[in-house]
Formats: C-alpha cells, sequence, structure tokens
C-alpha cells in the first residue's frame, strides 16, 4: 500500500512540473517579441540562438553595403526573420519609398551622411509623418520636443515641422553630423539617435571599445536592438524579391510642385481648386494642424501641390492671393512631451541656469556633471566647436524640470 501511495505521488508531481515547465515555455514564447517605444522594433527579451548561419544573407548584405557597417550575427537574423515575414508591412514601405526617399537623400547628401540612413524611419515611424511615441517623439523621425528646437524645428499653433518630411529630414541629418564627429562609427550615431550619445559614450568607458557589437551589452535593452533591426529593414528593402515582398502603391503623387505662399491659405479650399481629395494634399503637406498654411511676408511657408493644370490656374492664383479667415495669432507650442506629468512644485525653480567653466573642465566633464549631452551644451550655448575657456559661462537647462532638453530622441 505504501509502495502505490509513494507511487501515486510521484506521478502527480511529474505532471505538475511537466505542466509547470510547458507554461513556462509557452509563456516565454508569448512574452519573446516585446513592442518597445519605436514604432516597429519589437524587444528580443532572450538572445537568440545561432543555429541557421545563412551565408545568403550574409553575402546579400556584403553585396548592399556601402558607409554603414552591415554586420551580419544572430540578432540581425531575428530581425530579418520578424520583417522578411510582416509582408505586407514592408510591402508598403517599398511604395511609400518611392516618395519619401528622394526627400531623405537630398537632406543626408547635404550634410554629407551616408544614405543607408534613409532607412531609419522604416524602423522609428513606419514612414508615418504622424506617428507618436507614447512620449511623445513625433513624425517620421521620431523627434522629441527639446532635441526638434535644438535643431531648428517650429513647433506653433499652426504648425509642427517634426511631422515635415522635408524639414525633419534636414534636421535628422544635422544631428547625425554631430552624433559622427563626437562617436567616430556611423553604427553608434545610428545607437545614439535611439538612446543618446551621453549613454552610447557610457557604454563605449564600460567596454573600452569603439565597437557597437562590443559594447551593445552596456546599452539600453530597446538600443541593443535597433541597430541590428535597422540592419534588417535595409536587408528586408533591398532583397525584398528572395522574399516575396510585393510593393504596394503608395497614396501620393510623386509629379509635384512646391510654392511659396504669403498669406494663409485654407487647404481645404485649396484641394477645391485644384479638385482634388482634401486628404491628398493634407498628406503631402502633413505638418499643418488646422489644415491652414500660415504663411506671412516675413516668414512665406511651403506647400507641395500636384502638378497644376491650366484649367486649375486661375481659380489656384486666386485663392492664393485672398487671405482665409482665421486667428492669425500664432502661439509658440509648449513642451509636449507626454512623458511629462505636471507635478507641483513646492517653489518655482528657473528653466537653466548657468555653469561657470574651472581650470581642467571641457564639454564632457560637464555634461556627466549635469546628465545632459555634449550636442545639448553646444547648442544651448551655440558653439560651433567643443573648445570652452576658464570662466565662460554655459547656460544648461535645469532637466529636473524640463525633460525636453535630454536626448534620447525617444526619451
Amino acid at each position: 500500500m505504501k509502495i502505490r501511495v509513494h507511487f501515486l505521488s510521484y506521478c502527480i508531481l511529474t505532471f505538475i512540473s511537466l505542466s509547470t515547465l510547458s507554461f513556462s515555455k509557452t509563456l516565454a514564447q508569448q512574452k519573446e517579441l516585446i513592442l518597445t517605444d519605436t514604432t516597429s522594433v519589437p524587444l528580443l527579451t532572450e538572445i537568440p540562438l545561432f543555429s541557421t548561419y545563412n551565408f545568403a544573407y550574409k553575402n546579400r548584405l556584403d553585396s548592399i553595403q556601402k558607409t554603414v557597417s552591415l554586420s551580419y550575427n544572430e540578432f540581425v537574423q531575428k530581425y530579418i526573420d520578424i520583417y522578411s515575414t510582416r509582408k505586407d508591412m514592408m510591402g508598403k514601405m517599398l511604395g511609400l519609398s518611392d516618395y519619401y526617399f528622394p526627400i531623405f537623400e537630398k537632406a543626408l547628401k547635404s550634410y554629407n551622411i551616408p544614405e543607408e540612413i534613409k532607412y531609419l524611419p522604416i524602423i522609428e515611424s513606419s514612414m508615418n509623418p504622424h506617428a507618436v511615441s507614447r512620449v511623445g517623439a513625433t513624425g517620421l523621425w521620431q523627434f522629441m520636443f527639446g532635441t526638434a528646437k535644438g535643431y531648428g524645428l517650429n513647433m506653433d499653433n499652426f504648425v509642427d515641422e517634426r511631422k515635415d518630411p522635408i524639414q525633419a529630414s534636414y534636421a535628422a541629418a544635422a544631428y547625425f553630423r554631430d552624433a559622427y564627429e563626437e562617436l567616430g562609427d556611423w553604427l553608434l550615431a545610428i545607437a545614439a539617435y535611439n538612446c543618446g550619445m551621453g549613454n552610447v559614450k557610457r557604454a563605449m568607458e564600460k567596454a573600452d571599445s569603439r565597437d557597437f557589437w562590443v559594447i551593445r551589452r552596456f546599452l539600453p535593452n530597446e538600443t541593443r536592438n535597433y541597430v541590428p533591426a535597422f540592419i534588417a529593414a535595409v536587408y528586408v528593402m533591398n532583397c525584398s524579391d528572395k522574399h516575396q515582398i510585393t510593393l504596394q502603391k503608395a497614396p501620393f503623387l510623386k509629379n509635384t510642385d512646391t510654392i511659396q505662399v504669403t498669406r494663409f491659405v485654407s487647404i481645404p479650399d485649396l484641394a477645391k481648386a485644384l479638385d482634388i481629395e482634401e486628404d491628398v494634399l493634407s498628406g503631402l503637406n502633413p505638418s499643418y494642424k488646422k489644415k491652414i498654411i500660415n504663411g506671412t511676408a516675413l516668414l512665406p511657408k511651403r506647400i507641395i501641390l500636384p502638378k497644376v493644370s491650366l484649367a486649375n490656374f486661375a481659380q489656384l492664383y486666386d485663392l492664393l492671393n485672398t487671405d482665409v479667415a482665421a486667428d492669425m495669432k500664432i502661439v509658440l507650442a509648449s513642451n509636449d512631451d507626454r512623458r511629462l506629468i505636471k507635478k507641483a512644485l513646492p517653489k518655482p525653480k528657473a528653466l537653466f541656469f548657468y555653469h561657470k567653466v574651472i581650470s581642467g573642465q571641457n564639454l564632457g566633464a560637464i555634461a556627466n556633471k549635469y546628465h545632459v549631452e555634449v550636442q545639448d551644451l553646444k547648442v544651448w550655448n551655440k558653439l560651433k566647436g567643443t573648445t570652452i575657456v576658464i570662466g565662460q559661462k554655459l547656460k544648461v537647462y535645469n532637466a529636473a524640470l524640463d525633460k525636453s532638453v535630454e536626448r534620447p530622441l525617444k526619451g
């Protein structure tokens, strides 16, 4: 009888253990991919096994490599697996690239940035100018409010230039120029775009290396996956035919004109005059919040139009020379980062303060002291280089009061 009881207990315990193991395995599989703040970058919670080294993928990456290093390893392979099975999404990216890539390429070329960086908005925003992350990063290039201001983008009650494909692309190119100047490597510059130059430099110090794959373990979780996801996106966009991914036509008209307007013009009225759908015209000009182009004689505004036929030209001329009825008061936008939660402060504090440079200090030391970025200090103080002198006063924003002054771009 004792033997039977013991045997029954053993069977029950074995069943419970196997059930627990099976449940844990299922749960781990469910948690393998977790969406991060970046629109299209799933987060790998476990180190993927590299049981299927694919020489074809390696050779294809080598064949398309230009300036940015396109490494092939288990992390890149995992993201190739992910993106190559998202055939609908990547088909749409191929279609949108016909319209957006020439814009990105022109901006990047103006700052001597590698053309490959044009693939970044795929993993940032799925090339959606209206994309807004949970912490307020906005637009194709997902700029945070403070970083956008630092790179010359304007946000007011009429316009959010983070959503302007042209303006935001030039701002992104300027950021990459500064990041590469400071870090000296394009994969590190791409990592910095996600988590900030300070985080990358600290990881470099801990690893005593300038190799992304060596410092990777010292970076934030999202950034560890951000660079492999970028490389995978470059691969899939260039080798879509190898994975049966079909281009889906974008809703944009490629044959367009650009004009500057010096008065307030309504997008719905403009669409009516051109005899096109309002959504089409709004899609070409996504940065205008109220569907009003708020041009003035001092600050003309750009509007992108489909090619105008002679039949519509007279109506267009009349419209562009008539002001719309609108409240023309322009109010600068306040910091709209969603991660900022208004809290009652015991007493008001200054938004910024000044640091006086003492002997032996450089921008890096000052940036580390106040937990900000060197590039922030350069932007706030309009410094062209990194040279500072003893006694010089540097403006430093109070990061505890205004989180928008921090980099990373996505918080």
